[in-house]
C-alpha cells in the first residue's frame, strides 16, 4: 500500500513538472470596456388568461390594478364584482444591453408578487419597464414560457420547478436608447473582471508588443489606459475588435472554494501545501435503547414499571497516514486524498484542518 501510494505522488510530481501552461484567454473575456454595460428595467403589470391559478380575492392590489386597466379602457366596473383567479399580479425584469437600439427585442423575466399558483398559459399585458431614472426603456408584452407545472387537489398536489416565474424571448421591445459614443480621440480604459497585477501587466505587454507602440498603460491591478493611434482615428471600432481578440494568459491567486452544504470542493490549479502528515479514520458510535417491561411477583402489591435497556457500541475504522511533501500540486493532493478513501465532505475537514496548521498555501473560501 505505501509503495502504491509513493507510486502515486511520483506521478503526480511528473505530471505537475511536465505539465503545459494554462491557455491563453482573449482580453474581451476578462476586461470590458469602461461605460459600455448593460441596464436593468422593471416593472409592474398583469399575467392575463390563467386557468383558475391565478390570484385570490385577497390579494387587493391585483384587484384594484385590473380595475384600473379596465377604467383606462374605457370600461367601468366595481371592485366588489371583480374576481382574479384568472389574474396574477407580477414584476417584470429585464437588462437593456449596451448598445441597444430603438425597436430591438429582449428577453423579460416575469415572477409573481401575490398568491398564484402556477402563471403557466398566461399572456403579459403591456408593461412599461423603467429604469432607475423613471424613464420608460422598453415595453413588454406577450404569452409566457414556465419551465414548471403544479396540478393537485384537497388531498395531494405535484409540482415540478417553479411555476410562479416564467419568460418571453423577445417579449420587451425598446423604446428608448441609452446614449453612449465612442470618442476618438478620448483614451479606451478597460476594467478587469478579476483584478490582479500580472494579468494587467500581462495585457500591457501583449498590445504594446503586437502594435509596436507604447499604447497601453496599467493604472492599477483593475484597470488599463488605451491610447488610439493616430492612424486608427476615426476607425475607433475596428481598433477596438483587433484589440480585444488580442490573446493573454490571465493569473489568479491559489484559492480553495468549498460548500459545505452541498459538499463541493472547487480547486485552482496553483494551489501548493507544506510538507504534512494526514491521518483519515472515522469513529462510529450506535446508541440502540430498549423498553424492557418489569413485572412484579403476584401478590407482592407491586407496580408494573418500564425500565430501559440502554446499549452502545463504539467502532474505528482503520486510519491510514499518509505524508504529502513540499510543493505538491493539487493533482498531487487528490491522488493522495483519494488513496486513503477520502469523501468529499472529508476533503473539507481535512483541508480546514491543513490551513490551520499553517500549510496550506492558498485562500480558502467557504461558502
Amino acid at each position: 500500500m505505501l509503495r502504491h501510494m509513493l507510486a502515486l505522488l511520483c506521478l503526480g510530481l511528473t505530471l505537475c513538472v511536465f505539465s503545459t501552461p494554462a491557455s491563453a484567454t482573449r482580453i474581451k473575456d476578462i476586461a470590458r470596456l469602461q461605460g459600455v454595460r448593460s441596464n436593468q428595467l422593471v416593472g409592474y403589470g398583469l399575467v392575463v388568461g390563467l386557468n383558475g391559478s391565478g390570484d385570490s380575492a385577497s390579494t387587493r392590489f391585483t384587484v384594484r390594478s385590473l380595475v384600473n386597466m379596465m377604467e383606462r379602457l374605457g370600461v367601468t366596473v366595481a371592485a366588489n364584482d371583480v374576481k382574479v383567479d384568472n389574474v396574477a399580479a407580477v414584476i417584470v425584469t429585464a437588462e437593456l444591453p449596451a448598445f441597444s437600439k430603438t425597436g430591438s427585442n429582449i428577453d423579460v423575466l416575469v415572477s409573481s408578487i401575490g398568491d398564484a399558483d402556477s402563471l403557466m398559459g398566461g399572456s403579459l399585458l403591456m408593461t412599461p419597464l423603467k429604469g432607475p431614472d423613471g424613464q420608460i426603456y422598453a415595453v413588454a408584452q406577450g404569452p409566457l414560457t414556465v419551465g414548471g407545472l403544479a396540478f393537485g387537489g384537497k388531498a395531494a398536489t405535484v409540482q415540478k420547478n417553479h411555476p410562479t416565474v416564467g419568460r418571453i424571448p423577445g417579449g420587451a421591445l425598446v423604446e428608448r436608447e441609452v446614449p453612449f459614443m465612442l470618442n476618438p480621440d478620448a483614451e479606451l480604459r478597460y476594467q478587469l473582471t478579476n483584478p490582479d497585477f500580472t494579468t494587467v501587466t500581462r495585457m500591457v505587454e501583449a498590445i504594446n508588443s503586437h502594435f509596436k507602440q507604447p499604447l497601453a498603460r496599467a493604472e492599477d491591478s483593475g484597470s488599463l489606459s488605451v491610447t488610439i493611434p493616430e492612424a486608427q482615428r476615426g476607425r475607433s471600432v475596428n481598433f477596438i475588435a483587433a484589440l480585444e481578440s488580442l490573446s493573454v494568459r490571465p493569473d489568479s491567486m491559489a484559492r480553495i472554494v468549498v460548500n459545505e452544504k452541498t459538499g463541493t470542493i472547487v480547486m485552482g490549479e496553483d494551489v501548493r501545501i507544506a510538507t504534512v502528515a494526514v491521518s483519515h479514520g472515522n469513529l462510529n458510535l450506535v446508541i440502540t435503547e430498549r423498553d424492557q417491561v418489569s413485572q412484579p411477583m403476584p401478590f407482592s402489591k407491586g407496580e408494573t414499571v418500564v425500565v430501559p435497556d440502554t446499549t452502545m457500541e463504539v467502532s474505528e475504522e482503520a486510519g491510514n497516514l499518509i505524508v504529502m511533501e513540499m510543493g505538491v500540486s493539487i493533482g498531487d493532493v487528490a491522488q493522495a486524498l483519494n488513496a486513503i478513501g477520502a469523501t468529499p465532505r472529508d476533503l473539507i475537514a481535512i483541508f480546514q484542518a491543513i490551513k490551520a496548521s499553517g500549510a496550506l498555501h492558498a485562500e480558502m473560501v467557504v461558502l
